[in-house]
C-alpha cells in the first residue's frame, strides 16, 4: 500500500478534479502490475496496473489507495475491470467519499466473490486527497493560505515593500504548493500593488492552476499581468457591465457574487469553486483577504515561511482579524510541520475546528 501511495503522489500536479490514486497488483508475493491515475479523462490507476499485469492479474491481490469506482464517467468502472480480470482480493486504503461510489465499488466486488478489505494506511491516503474529500463531503475546496513573513510576523514594510523577505528555496517551495493546487487566489489590493502573474514557475508541471481575483469593485486593470494567457476568474460585487466586458475581452471570466454588505460573498465563491471541481485552493494575498477568509471560517490550513529578520511593529501583518478584546477570540491552530528551508523556517498549521463545526474533518 505504501508503494500504491507513492504512485498516487505522481499525480500530485495533474489529476484535478479527480483524486490521486495508485495501485499495485501482487501475485504469489511478487508485484506483477503497477499504475497510477495521471490526469482526468485518462485511464484510472487500476486499469493501468491491470494492463501491466496482463494475464498475471488473475488470482492477484490488488492494493489501491482509494475504493475502485463503480460508475461510468469519462472512463468505465474500475470495479468491473477488476472483476473481469479475475483478481481474488482487493485491499483499499479508504472508501471513496464521492456519493456516486461511497461503498458501491466494494459492494460490486463482494458480489463477484472478491475479498475486500479497507483502512490500510487510511490517514496517509486521506491526506493525499484532502481537497477531494473536503469537496465531496462539504461542497467546497480545501483552502490553504500561504504567506511569507519576518520572524515578528510582518509580511511587508508599512509602504508595502515585500520583495523579497524569504530566500529562493522558500519561494521555490511555494511554487510546489501552487502546482498542486487547482487554483491560486489573490485580492485586488495585492494585485494592484504587486501585479503578480501567479503562475507556476521554478518547477516542472503539466498544467497551470486557475487564477482567481477577489475584486469587490471590479478594479482589475485590463493591462494586469495576471490576464496574460487567460484562465482567470474574477469574483466581484460590482455589476459593472462595461468593465466586465473589457475583462472578458482579455479572456477573464467575471462572476458577480455580492453579499448584503456589497462585498464579495466568500462562502458563495468557495461553493462555486467546489461546483467547478476545485479540490485545493491556495490563497496568496494580503492581510485583508486573509483575515476575511479566516473570519468567515473558510481557511483550513496555513503555509507560513518565516525569515530570520525583524521588520518592526509598523510593518504589515499576516491577518486582519480586527481587534480582539479577550483571549477567547483567538484562532487556535494545530501545527502539522516545522522544517528549515535554506535560512528560512517553513511552518504548516491547521485551524482547529470544534466538534460542532460542520466543516470539521
Amino acid at each position: 500500500m505504501a508503494r500504491a501511495l507513492e504512485l498516487a503522489a505522481l499525480g500530485l500536479y495533474s489529476t484535478t478534479p479527480n483524486p490521486r490514486v495508485g495501485c499495485v497488483l501482487v501475485r504469489e508475493g511478487e508485484a506483477v502490475g503497477e499504475g497510477w491515475h495521471e490526469r482526468a479523462g485518462e485511464a484510472h490507476a487500476e486499469v493501468n496496473a491491470l494492463r501491466q499485469a496482463g494475464a498475471r492479474a488473475r488470482g492477484a491481490t490488488v492494493y489501491v489507495s482509494l475504493e475502485p469506482c463503480s460508475h461510468h464517467g469519462r472512463t468505465p468502472p474500475c470495479a468491473h475491470a477488476l472483476v473481469d480480470a479475475g483478481v481474488t482480493r482487493v485491499v483499499a486504503a479508504m472508501s471513496d467519499p464521492d456519493p456516486r461510489v461511497a461503498g458501491a465499488g466494494f459492494a460490486q466486488l463482494r458480489a463477484a466473490g472478491i475479498q475486500v478489505e479497507c483502512g490500510l494506511l487510511e490517514e496517509a491516503a486521506r491526506e493525499l486527497n484532502i481537497g477531494f474529500v473536503r469537496r465531496m463531503r462539504h461542497g467546497r475546496p480545501w483552502v490553504r493560505v500561504k504567506t511569507a513573513a519576518s520572524l515578528d510576523g510582518r509580511t511587508a514594510l508599512a509602504n508595502g515593500t515585500s520583495q523579497w523577505i524569504t530566500g529562493p528555496a522558500a519561494r521555490q517551495d511555494g511554487h510546489r504548493w501552487r502546482a498542486r493546487s487547482c487554483a491560486v487566489m489573490t485580492g485586488i489590493g495585492t494585485l494592484l500593488h504587486d501585479n503578480p502573474r501567479l503562475t507556476v514557475r521554478d518547477i516542472e508541471t503539466s498544467r497551470q492552476p486557475l487564477r482567481i481575483v477577489v475584486d469587490r469593485n471590479l478594479e482589475l486593470p485590463v493591462s494586469a499581468r495576471i490576464l496574460e494567457g487567460g484562465d482567470v476568474l474574477v469574483f466581484t460585487a460590482a455589476d459593472e457591465a462595461a468593465r466586465a466586458r473589457a475583462l472578458r475581452a482579455r479572456g477573464a471570466e467575471v462572476v458577480v457574487a455580492g453579499d448584503a454588505c456589497g462585498k464579495v460573498d466568500l462562502h458563495a465563491a468557495m461553493h462555486e469553486l467546489g461546483r467547478r471541481g476545485m479540490n485545493e485552493i491556495l490563497v496568496e494575498s494580503g492581510n485583508r483577504l486573509n483575515g476575511a477568509l479566516v473570519r468567515a471560517g473558510l481557511v483550513d490550513e496555513l503555509i507560513v515561511y518565516l525569515a530570520p529578520q525583524l521588520l518592526g511593529d509598523r510593518g504589515r501583518g499576516m491577518f486582519d482579524l480586527g481587534e480582539l478584546t479577550v483571549l477567547e477570540q483567538r484562532i487556535d491552530l494545530d501545527v502539522c510541520e516545522v522544517r528549515s528551508i535554506g535560512p528560512d523556517l517553513h511552518l504548516r498549521a491547521r485551524l482547529r475546528r470544534g466538534a460542532s463545526d460542520p466543516s470539521a474533518s
